[in-house]
């Protein structure tokens, strides 16, 4: 496994990180997954308060509490449920936030959160609240650093000016290419790290039928499936060449990669240590997949 510091932190994270969202937390097997995935070399696990209705923070937190010392730590807040579970409502004001940390932290079973990640975002939001309660929580040791997850240009850009956020956590994959306009540039710039999540596209770029996908029509889709499958013929499959394709930007710290099966695990674990892109391969990939632009956001 190769290991990548995460923006200025002290952090050093797997260039694969264990996107637990895909858990499902009441099955026997999530114990057995992740200490594979440890074994294996990963030591960033990514959660949220949202999956599961915090079920998701409780499993991990229950498999894990034993190897405390060997992993890195992140989860999200921003999205709260409605006390008849109907749905979740937007709320990124302080006093929730820190209340949330609270709760987080018990379900984790552990005294600090490494990543603490605000779930979303939007330009009329209380930035400086949200700051200050990230910023709070850092000085009383509960977590050890905050981000973003946002692809919103917008949002990112008030939070690189305004915030001493250590990365941001955003959709990348060679069929989503728009962070390429102004994101990943600016991130690079400010030295704040990048975690990349959709990186296969949903499946799209393994193994699902094509469909329209963002911008992409369908047929365009099919198209970019057939090359990559022909790139990929040297790189094993579509899956790690997928993966392969987000880590080769200079910008992204790791890709975040949704984990329930072991072959899922597998399949993440071998994109790493394989033969890299060529600039050649490259090309063809990014070729068949023109970059689109944000329409909102901007």
């Amino acid at each position: 496994m190769e290991y990548r510091q995460l923006g200025k932190s002290t952090l050093h994270i797997s260039r694969i990180g264990f996107g637990a969202m895909s858990l499902r937390p009441l099955e026997n097997n999530v114990q057995d997954l992740l200490f594979s995935a440890i074994d294996k070399g990963i030591n960033f696990f990514d959660t949220a308060d949202l999956y599961d209705k915090g079920l998701n923070e409780t499993a991990l937190g229950q498999a894990l509490k034993g190897k405390r010392q060997d992993i890195i730590l992140a989860t999200k807040v921003g999205n709260q449920w409605r006390q008849d579970g109907s749905g979740w409502d937007w709320n990124p004001r302080k006093a929730y936030i820190l209340k949330a940390a609270e709760e987080s932290l018990k379900r984790l079973q552990t005294d600090y959160i490494d990543l603490y990640q605000l779930h979303g975002g939007t330009i009329d939001d209380p930035i400086d609240e949200a700051i200050e309660a990230f910023e709070e929580l850092q000085k009383a040791g509960k977590i050890l650093y905050y981000g973003i997850s946002s692809i919103r240009p917008n949002v990112i850009r008030e939070y690189v000016q305004r915030s001493h956020i250590t990365s941001v956590m955003m959709q990348y994959s060679l069929l989503d290419r728009r962070p390429e306009e102004s994101c990943l540039q600016l991130l690079l710039d400010h030295q704040i790290g990048v975690l990349a999540r959709g990186t296969v596209a949903g499946g799209l770029l393994v193994n699902k039928p094509a469909v329209d996908y963002l911008g992409h029509p369908a047929a365009a889709i099919a198209g970019v499936q057939e090359m990559i499958g022909t790139v990929a013929g040297v790189h094993s499959n579509g899956a790690e060449t997928a993966i392969q394709f987000a880590l080769k930007h200079p910008a992204i710290t790791a890709a975040i990669v949704g984990i329930r099966t072991p072959q899922q695990l597998q399949d993440a674990i071998q994109s790493i240590g394989k033969p890299a892109l060529t600039a050649k391969e490259l090309l063809i990939l990014q070729e068949a997949a023109p970059a689109l632009l944000y329409k909102d956001h901007r």
